[in-house]
């Protein structure tokens, strides 16, 4: 399917270009296109060892510091990884609803998720996916399978929005039920009470899973930009309102806010969890560029 490079450029325009399953696809192929590789080689398997070159062994395969040094051919042979599955884990809360100049919060992450999902089936890994609000709302198990990407885009679809939520309740309820180690990546902006968020990031800790937080932040979130009389609506408690003058409530408001994200850094950093932040603005290739180069350092300190 040809698309114009402009729709890549712009999540609003790729929202409304397409449906959320070709738009994940259009993501994964355009970014890795732009990075001239392929996502289907290589991305989910592990270096074992050097074994002398035979005739029909894929070139690409050579490893010419080998050959630099010994003057014979040697290639890397590989093994898939089989014990790390995924969760794609989502949050649809109230809060996640807005979206001031561009498409909501909640709209960026689906189609970040099912861009991630659809990379990571690419590579044979096991995917699965978990929706919440106020409590875990559907859960599909991780799957290798060639209908697993239809079955979660088809979720991620036609789920909506719902109520306000506690991140730390929904969290807490949902470590016991994961049996084996996994990586676990979540999307949300993440606007809950820190303290029970540190907690339940440890439990995800302790419980020997790798855990990936995905922020997702409206551009006025970031600088408040609002200069006359507004009315605030809560989206997560209905029909709470609040009429405030933006000039007397900036310069706290982005007190508190720098605040939130410095704790939120400090918490993933102690907890050993990776934190990706975005705007809805941001290209949905460039954010799937800050995973895999994030992805990318940790596999190399290890």
């Amino acid at each position: 399917m040809a698309l114009n490079p402009a729709p890549l450029e712009d999540p609003t325009a790729l929202a409304k270009y397409s449906g959320l399953d070709v738009a994940a696809r259009l993501i994964v192929e355009g970014y890795m296109i732009g990075q001239h590789r392929s996502p289907f080689k290589g991305a989910s398997v592990e270096f074992v060892e050097h074994r002398q070159y035979t005739p029909g062994d894929e070139i690409r395969h050579i490893d010419w510091r080998a050959y630099g040094k010994t003057g014979r051919y040697y290639v890397k042979e590989f093994e898939e990884e089989t014990n790390l599955r995924t969760y794609l884990v989502v949050d649809g809360s109230g809060s996640m609803g807005y979206g001031e100049s561009t498409l909501s919060k909640f709209t960026y992450a689906r189609y970040l998720a099912a861009a991630m999902g659809y990379l990571l089936l690419a590579q044979r890994d096991a995917v699965g996916l978990v929706t919440f609000d106020t409590e875990v709302r559907e859960r599909v198990e991780p799957n290798v399978s060639q209908n697993s990407f239809q079955r979660l885009s088809g979720v991620l679809t036609n789920w909506e929005t719902g109520g306000e939520t506690s991140l730390s309740k929904v969290f807490s309820t949902l470590i016991p039920s994961l049996k084996r180690r996994s990586l676990v990546m979540i999307f949300s902006d993440f606007f809950d009470r820190i303290e029970p968020l540190t907690q339940a990031l440890k439990q995800f800790q302790h419980a020997h899973h790798e855990v990936i937080l995905f922020q997702v932040i409206a551009p006025e979130e970031e600088t408040f930009p609002f200069s006359r009389p507004t009315l605030f609506r809560s989206l997560e408690r209905v029909d709470h309102r609040l009429l405030v003058d933006p000039h007397r409530l900036r310069a706290a408001y982005l007190e508190q806010f720098e605040q939130f994200q410095g704790k939120l850094a400090d918490i993933c950093s102690h907890a050993g969890v990776d934190l990706v932040r975005l705007t809805t603005t941001m290209p949905y290739a460039k954010a799937l560029g800050q995973y895999l180069d994030q992805r990318s350092r940790r596999k190399s300190k290890r």
